[in-house]
């Protein structure tokens, strides 16, 4: 069903002319999908089609909701569209850069660094659809699937601007309150003071049960036995794959990724969208300690737990992950060696590949230096770790973002710094440019990649998984072929739930058992966008776990599913922007009651069910009030 517009937009071209709207108008989002598409000429006659001298398209916008919606440009050759993270419910100027829309992505180490781009008053993620010039463009489109309780957008002035007028926030400042919460919506649980917070954390450690009692201290099933070896393993069983704990009992990886104490939000320039800002001394870091801005979440543990709040963060943390079945953690790094951390398993993931230049992700393998740079990255990230036996294994990468842009890639290195990779490829192609062999060069490439790293990690760790590449949605059959050094193949797929068929392509080709490293459901509410996987409120969130989970742990090739992440994004988005409601707990340290009873259900139900003695949990969940799955 599509949308109703009516629709009278501002326009004005710098230096040249200008028009303005007299009112600003206002579109509702109904149906299973809603799109509309005007010409230039039903916005405004002035309006050129050849933006070639333009370097911003600016708009000023009221979104009811934080729910996406991709903003399309219609052209000669087709709609380019791009996907914009609205904050809701306060007019904001956004000044979109044009050249997500001229020019293919760029060179970011994985995916996420590649696609998402943040921006003052609202985010955007260049994945979507293709890109092209400018030169002829005739109509725009805003568009929305599966929106929830019928969104409004309201536009008030649209225009082109050679130089970045920058992006604002209009009205409506603060956007986020002391416990930084989003201040333009409501939502049961709220919290409006610091005493309503504590009642509510109090209330949680009182109705906080204990973990399963079937369970081993590592989160095996405590009635099954295998062979002990003191570290975790992988062994298929009956036809079917587990990891098998260090005291020797099946294991199935219910994990979650990013149990931390830090959600970073960017605050320079944007000082005037919070309330308050954290004490300096809770600012959050990356691993590498690079700084995030400020961490209300870190600010609500203090305020929570006191000036130990660190080590009583652990302890309850880890009280909570095995109440709820949780058995895995991945924080995208190695877990702190000097600050208390919950004592569960862990996958490590490794970094310190990309010597020098990389160019999407892909270092100069062939220079003279690279092996011996990667065994002593490999050396440096295991030793400390090879004798733990709650490391569940480690990964060597993520989400790599070329397949599909091997072309590019080429480009990018010839076009790049001199080395011993640009040289082969210059050598390669001189026998013959086309898109098969630069395909074949970066394959190879990539093999190589893979076979020293392999080489190294396996030589300075003798006891642990290497749970391969997390790849990204569904990789080509060259891509996974490559990955026959793994001992797990982990990839990343969001959707409701993978196609079987998925898993059984990536088994007929590498028989490694698989590990879904990142997976999610949100929703468009508290100011938070759905995620890359919508549900429709929190009690269909809960549902879409289940349903993902089992569905899962149902085929005999997979080892364990990782939810992405413990706690939501910050409402102002994270370093890239995003600001998805993914968490099991949101900015205040409450949990969302829904999806955690569901969890609870679902991991007690995984022996059973990956044992094939019970059928998965099949009710598909409802990502808005019209449209399934």
């Amino acid at each position: 069903m599509k949308a109703t517009w009516t629709l009278l937009l501002g326009y004005s071209l710098i230096a040249v002319a200008s028009v303005h709207a007299a009112l600003p108008v206002q579109t509702t989002f109904t149906g299973a999908k809603s799109e509309r598409t005007w010409t230039l000429k039903e916005l405004n006659v002035e309006l050129p089609s050849d933006w070639t001298g333009y370097e911003f398209f600016v708009l000023e916008f009221k979104a009811s909701s934080s729910q996406r919606f991709d903003l399309g440009l219609e052209t000669g050759k087709g709609r380019i569209a791009k996907r914009l993270g609205p904050f809701a419910n306060v007019w904001v100027r956004a000044a979109i850069p044009l050249r997500f829309y001229r020019q293919p992505a760029g060179n970011g180490i994985d995916m996420a660094a590649t696609f998402n781009q943040p921006r003052s008053s609202y985010w955007i993620n260049i994945h979507t659809s293709n890109y092209g010039p400018l030169t002829d463009v005739t109509g725009i489109t805003v568009a929305t699937d599966r929106p929830v309780g019928s969104p409004t957008l309201e536009i008030r002035a649209v225009k082109l601007a050679q130089t970045d007028p920058g992006d604002a926030v209009l009205e409506g400042k603060p956007l986020i309150d002391e416990f930084g919460q989003y201040t333009r919506a409501e939502w049961s649980g709220k919290a409006h003071s610091l005493e309503a917070l504590t009642h509510a954390w109090a209330a949680e450690e009182t109705a906080l049960k204990e973990a399963p009692t079937d369970r081993c201290p590592y989160g095996g099933f405590g009635k099954t036995q295998a062979k002990a070896t003191g570290f975790f393993r992988v062994e298929q069983v009956a036809g079917r794959w587990w990891f098998v704990c260090p005291d020797g009992h099946l294991f199935y990886s219910s994990g979650v990724n990013g149990v931390g104490t830090g959600a970073g939000t960017r605050v320079q320039g944007r000082e005037d969208l919070f309330a308050a800002l954290p004490p300096a001394n809770l600012a959050p870091s990356g691993r590498g300690g690079r700084s995030y801005g400020a961490s209300f979440y870190t600010w609500n543990l203090q305020r929570r737990f006191g000036d130990d709040w660190r080590s009583k963060w652990a302890e309850f943390t880890q009280q909570r992950l095995a109440a709820w079945g949780l058995n895995t953690v991945h924080n995208w790094g190695a877990p702190s060696r000097n600050q208390p951390e919950p004592r569960v398993p862990y996958a490590l993931m490794m970094r310190g590949w990309q010597t020098g230049r990389s160019v999407m992700g892909l270092p100069d393998v062939y220079a003279a230096d690279f092996a011996r740079q990667v065994e002593e990255s490999a050396a440096s990230q295991l030793t400390p770790f090879r004798d733990d036996p709650f490391m569940l294994g480690y990964f060597i990468g993520n989400e790599p973002p070329w397949p599909g842009r091997e072309s590019q890639l080429c480009d990018a290195i010839l076009g790049g710094q001199e080395g011993e990779i640009q040289k082969r490829l210059k050598a390669h192609l001189a026998e013959g440019d086309t898109l098969a062999r630069r395909k074949a060069f970066v394959l190879a490439a990539f093999q190589h990649y893979l076979d020293t790293i392999n080489a190294a990690v396996s030589k300075h760790d003798t006891n642990h998984l290497n749970l391969g590449i997390r790849f990204g949605g569904n990789p080509p059959d060259e891509v996974v072929k490559a990955a026959r050094g793994f001992d797990v193949f982990s990839v990343n797929i969001y959707r409701y739930a993978p196609d079987p068929a998925t898993f059984d392509r990536i088994y007929a080709l590498v028989p490694r058992p698989i590990l879904i490293g990142e997976f999610h459901i949100g929703v468009p509410e508290r100011g938070l966008a759905p995620g890359l996987v919508q549900a429709m409120n929190q009690s269909e969130r809960a549902v879409a776990y289940r349903y993902y989970v089992e569905q899962c742990a149902a085929h005999p090739a997979l080892v364990g599913t990782h939810w992405f992440q413990w706690l939501d994004q910050p409402a102002t988005g994270r370093n890239d922007g995003e600001n998805y409601n993914i968490g099991f707990v949101d900015v205040t340290d409450q949990p969302y009651a829904e999806l955690v009873t569901a969890a609870r259900l679902t991991h007690g139900r995984l022996l059973e069910v990956h044992s094939g003695k019970a059928p998965p949990f099949n009710q598909k969940p409802r990502p808005s009030e019209t449209g399934t799955p």
